[in-house]
């Protein structure tokens, strides 16, 4: 059975949910974890009554909530011994469909997107800063490893956005987290188009290392301004993939 690596990011994914339509709450919840990577591929969810307790609601609203997943292709089912949910991470949506997906967004929602996702990771690194102990920020190193070395920009924009969602994890806040995971499955795939390029995709691991040098330092300014200025550039791309389109 496969298993990614615990951390304040998995602990955010199985916090209990928002009173409101609960059961889009639940679908929203995992398949945003699973599309971003934060559930591994082929990892098996914790069983239908801890997983219900775990997120706060019915097993009713959990069966409900698998089933809508599972016609997702984002979950699959398996009876019998060693049964049970496992996650299904979607395929690569290819170059082309996201083009067409970037199309859906002018470059002044673009703009507006990245000031908010700006905010975000700046004030998760100020707070990092301040909060973290060097043992906070293991995950955050092995993400920006992995990001280095991942095989395909698909691969790098899940564990560039993994890295901001386990920034605000290690901001030591849940609510900053849940955010930036449902940030970063709006916007993440379409990063694909921009971290293609490999002499970019490097200088992102750069940024990625420096954020988490600042952090481990203390120096809450420098790595509010250094996560703020890696969003800015991404963004920057982004706008003018979507303007040559």
């Amino acid at each position: 059975m496969k298993q990614s690596t615990d951390g304040g990011a998995r602990r955010a994914v199985f916090a209990p949910v928002d009173n409101r339509a609960r059961v889009d709450a639940v679908v929203r919840r995992l398949g945003d974890a699973i599309e971003l990577g934060l559930l591994a591929d082929g990892e098996q969810l914790p069983g239908e009554s801890e997983l219900a307790g775990q997120l706060g609601v019915s097993t009713v609203t959990l069966r409900e909530a698998l089933m809508a997943l599972r016609q997702q292709g984002l979950v699959t089912t398996r009876r019998g011994r060693g049964g049970g949910s496992f996650v299904s991470l979607p395929e690569d949506p290819g170059e082309e469909r996201l083009r067409v997906r970037l199309r859906g967004w002018s470059p002044e929602e673009l703009r507006d997107l990245g000031d908010h996702w700006a905010a975000l990771s700046g004030t998760s690194a100020r707070l990092a800063a301040d909060r973290t102990e060097p043992d906070d920020l293991v995950q955050l190193h092995r993400t920006a490893v992995e990001l280095s070395q991942a095989p395909d920009p698909a691969a790098c924009s899940r564990m560039y956005g993994r890295f901001h969602v386990e920034l605000a994890a290690a901001a030591q806040s849940a609510r900053l987290t849940r955010e930036q995971v449902a940030l970063q499955t709006e916007v993440g795939a379409l990063l694909c188009l921009v971290l293609g390029d490999d002499e970019y995709r490097e200088e992102v691991a750069d940024r990625h290392r420096s954020v988490i040098s600042a952090v481990q330092d203390g120096a809450h300014d420098s790595a509010r301004e250094l996560a703020e200025r890696c969003v800015q550039e991404s963004t920057a791309r982004l706008i003018a993939v979507r303007l040559a389109l």
